[in-house]
């Protein structure tokens, strides 16, 4: 599966994608609110010359994991259903005889992630320590955060809340979820959704810092039980996974992609999922289209080539992330899709 990347030029066309950006792509998502953990975890922003945001620092409420678990709570959830239907009817009023406008949910694309909620609490230097300096409460923080994780689920489930995400519904790391797998087979239209009807998005980018052996002991574990709660999983986003794979991974329920980032060993990954049903979800780097401010097409083409020559006899997909300049060069992106193109059908 490719990502293709299009340029508009009929204006209709822009018009209708822009008024489309506008109104999130006429989904219309639930009102939910999270109190997490039982305290408000705080962040400061910096901003730049111009006043706008670039980035941002938590006050990590744990400082000490030994003393501070117990201020841990569980989470508060809550919908405000009538907000989310007044604006579903609001946005129907504009385009609704142009296009169907639907309710989704994307509450779970980013939460399903311990390793992230650990450092909002405690930072990464904290976690880092406590590892080696107070293993049981380490174990005891990720029992917390996975226990609170799944009763977020639960409650989803039995509000009602839950969306189907196989179709053009972001499934992690911007990959998208397109598959007849999903929902389950016992599954009727009509039926509350489960986590079993859904992909899931996991990831571990924090403890990139750790061996495989650490990662295998305090990590994966839980891991392991939240993707048991998914049809189909996504794990992966930046941080390379060939290093967890042999003892680990290939060992995650219900994995169905699994993120090749740029610091990952493509070679490593190609041999382990060729005639598998795992998707090789590659992300080539992105200094090539977004931030060399020549379009060097020759290395970007040996790029390209290392990966669909790693990938051979694997279901693969290629992202294209984080490009946020062009450098001022609009037709960077369309060079680049063609080279991909050409690339595949002399490769493949």
């Amino acid at each position: 599966m490719i990502l293709d990347i299009y340029i508009i030029q009929d204006f209709s066309l822009w018009f209708y994608y822009f008024l489309g950006v506008a109104f999130n792509f006429t989904t219309n998502h639930w009102k939910i609110d999270i109190k997490k953990f039982g305290m408000d975890i705080k962040r400061t922003y910096a901003t730049d010359s111009r006043g706008n945001s670039i980035g941002y620092r938590f006050e990590h409420p744990i400082k000490d994991i030994k003393k501070d678990l117990s201020l841990l709570k569980p989470s508060v959830f809550s919908v405000d259903r009538e907000y989310t239907l007044a604006w579903k009817s609001f946005v129907e009023g504009i385009i609704g005889d142009i296009l169907p406008v639907k309710i989704k949910n994307s509450s779970l694309a980013w939460y399903v992630v311990p390793s992230n909620h650990a450092v909002a609490l405690m930072g990464l230097e904290n976690m880092m320590y406590a590892l080696i300096e107070n293993p049981d409460e380490f174990h005891a923080l990720y029992r917390f955060l996975v226990d609170d994780i799944i009763r977020f689920i639960r409650w989803q489930e039995e509000e009602g809340l839950l969306t189907l995400n196989n179709e053009n519904d972001y499934v992690g790391a911007g990959s998208y979820g397109f598959t007849t797998e999903l929902p389950s087979d016992d599954y009727k239209p009509g039926d509350l959704v489960r986590t079993k009807d859904l992909w899931g998005n996991l990831n571990s980018q924090e403890t990139i810092g750790i061996s495989p052996a650490m990662y295998k002991e305090f990590i994966f574990p839980y891991y392991r039980e939240l993707a048991e709660e998914f049809g189909l999983v996504y794990y992966g986003c930046c941080e390379p996974v060939h290093n967890i794979w042999k003892d680990c991974l290939c060992e995650l329920p219900n994995l169905r992609k699994v993120s090749i980032s740029p610091w990952c060993d493509e070679e490593f990954m190609g041999e382990a999922l060729r005639g598998s049903k795992v998707i090789y979800s590659r992300k080539p780097s992105p200094n090539y289209i977004g931030v060399d401010s020549h379009f060097d097409e020759e290395a970007f083409s040996k790029h390209i080539a290392k990966t669909l020559e790693a990938a051979k006899g694997c279901e693969l997909e290629i992202i294209f992330r984080d490009i946020y300049t062009l450098n001022g060069d609009i037709y960077r992106p369309g060079k680049a899709v063609k080279i991909v193109r050409e690339l595949i059908d002399k490769l493949w």
